[in-house]
């Protein structure tokens, strides 16, 4: 199972709409996804339609109390497409892992099992806590959403840098596989700046593919729906379908003939 940290330091940059609709447009085109929300607001398990009183076990179980993925996982409406979703627990759960000798490990455990899924997606809460710690050691690799913002550039350099540390101290082979830009807007004039700074710093790292200011991206949440579900013809699905073929063409070759 290919397993991709979802994550940005920054908040409000379109992490987890990005984490919704890229497991929704590989679960459309025959993968077997996992996605993983690890943010406590829950604001992916929301979005994919799944209410807070369905959520018996979740992330929480899964990380402090080491229940089985199996057993925390939960079907969603999209066919292909498993959830194990976030609750408030899992506010207390940095706290309850510090005196925890393995606590930067506990979600990389989890994930070893054989459990029949091609690509897990995991959505993380914006910050460096054990939270996210985890995700980074489960993870193979890092997909970044960045806001064509000016502050979002500020983020991102901070967020290299963690990546980095993480290489060092817990996961060697971790590495990023993408930067998606978000909330593209061709009206303001600094949206292209921004582009235009981090192509020529990053170059190839960036995803041809952007994703725009659209309504209907952040109609779709408040109906429970992924966006490429609630309308599929909107300009931000045809993005995160486009995002996602990038995504594929850049995942390891022998992973996705399996």
């Amino acid at each position: 199972m290919i397993r991709v940290a979802i994550a940005n330091q920054k908040g409000g940059v379109g992490k987890t709409t990005t984490a919704i609709n890229i497991a929704t447009a590989m679960a459309a085109t025959g993968w077997k996804v996992l996605l993983i929300d690890l943010d406590p607001q829950g604001n992916a398990s929301t979005g994919i339609g799944l209410a807070a009183d369905q959520r018996e076990q979740s992330a929480y179980d899964l990380l402090v109390d080491q229940q089985p993925l199996s057993a925390c996982v939960t079907a969603t409406r999209i066919p292909g497409l498993d959830l194990v979703p976030a609750t408030v627990d899992l506010s207390g759960a940095e706290i309850e892992l510090v005196g925890v000798d393995n606590r930067t490990d506990r979600l990389r455990d989890a994930l070893a099992v054989p459990n029949g899924y091609d690509i897990a997606f995991i959505d993380c809460p914006p910050s460096l806590g054990l939270l996210t710690l985890n995700a980074l050691s489960a993870a193979d690799t890092l997909l970044v959403p960045l806001q064509c913002e000016f502050f979002a550039l500020e983020g991102l350099s901070q967020l290299l840098k963690t990546v980095e540390q993480v290489q060092q101290r817990f996961n060697p082979d971790l590495g990023i596989i993408g930067i998606a830009l978000t909330m593209y807007d061709r009206r303001n004039r600094l949206t292209d700046q921004v582009s235009d700074d981090v192509r020529s710093c990053l170059g190839n790292l960036v995803f041809e593919a952007v994703i725009p200011r659209n309504v209907r991206l952040s109609e779709a949440p408040s109906h429970g729906l992924p966006a490429l579900v609630y309308d599929h013809t909107c300009a931000g699905s045809k993005a995160y379908m486009a995002l996602a073929r990038e995504l594929i063409s850049r995942l390891p070759k022998q992973r996705k003939a399996a």
